[in-house]
C-alpha cells in the first residue's frame, strides 16, 4: 500500500516551484478531476487527486525546454521523499510527448494522461460560456467545440482521445466525467459567476 502524501504539503510544494496562479488552477482543476475519477473508479482518492495536483510540478521551469518537462519533477518528488508510484504517474503523463520511457499503465496513470488536456479545454469552454460556469455545461456544449479546430487549438485533441482509449472509455463520457469532476472546484479556479 503506498504512503498516501499530505494534500497541504503538496499543494505547498506546487507553489513553491509555480508561481503563475494559471499553472495553480490547472493543478487544481486536475486534481479535481482526478479525485472525481478516483472515486467512480474505486481508487484512492487523496493518491489520485496529489498525482493530479503535481502532475505539472516543474512545468514553470521546464517550459522553455518542455524536453526537460516531468524530468525534473521526478527529481524534485523524489528528493522530498514522495512514493515511486506517485513519481511513475508524474512522469507516465509526458509519455508521447517529451519522453517515451514511461508509458501510462495504472488505471490512475491513464486516467492522468486522458484528463490533463481535457481539464484544459473543458475549462477553455466554460470561460466562452455566458454563465463562464461548468455547473449548466452540457456535453454537446464541449463536442460542439471540440469540432471546431480553430478553438482552444493548443490542446492536443490526439492525446485527449489516445488516452480515452486506453482507458477503454468513449470521449462522451470522459467529457462528461470531466465536467462533473471541475464543478466542485470552478469558483477556486476562476469560472462561475
Amino acid at each position: 500500500m503506498t504512503m498516501v502524501p499530505d494534500r497541504e504539503q503538496a499543494l505547498e510544494l506546487l507553489r513553491r516551484y509555480n508561481k503563475d496562479e494559471g499553472h495553480i488552477n490547472h493543478g487544481l482543476a486536475v486534481e479535481a478531476v482526478m479525485r472525481h475519477m478516483a472515486a467512480r473508479k474505486g481508487g484512492d482518492e487523496d493518491l489520485w487527486g496529489v498525482v493530479g495536483l503535481l502532475h505539472d510540478l516543474d512545468w514553470e521551469q521546464t517550459e522553455d525546454d518542455p524536453q526537460q518537462h516531468t524530468a525534473r519533477a521526478v527529481e524534485w518528488l523524489r528528493g522530498e521523499g514522495y512514493p515511486e508510484e506517485l513519481v511513475r504517474a508524474v512522469r507516465s503523463h509526458g509519455w508521447g510527448l517529451v519522453q517515451d520511457d514511461v508509458p501510462p499503465e495504472s488505471e490512475m496513470e491513464k486516467t492522468l494522461y486522458a484528463v490533463d488536456e481535457l481539464t484544459g479545454f473543458v475549462i477553455a469552454v466554460a470561460l466562452v460560456r455566458p454563465s463562464r460556469s461548468t455547473k449548466d455545461m452540457k456535453l454537446k456544449s464541449v463536442k460542439k467545440k471540440w469540432k471546431d479546430k480553430a478553438f482552444a487549438r493548443g490542446v492536443d485533441r490526439e492525446v485527449i482521445q489516445k488516452g480515452a482509449d486506453m482507458l477503454g472509455v468513449s470521449m462522451d463520457e470522459l467529457i462528461q466525467e470531466t465536467i462533473e469532476g471541475l464543478r466542485p472546484v470552478e469558483e477556486r479556479i476562476g469560472l462561475g459567476a
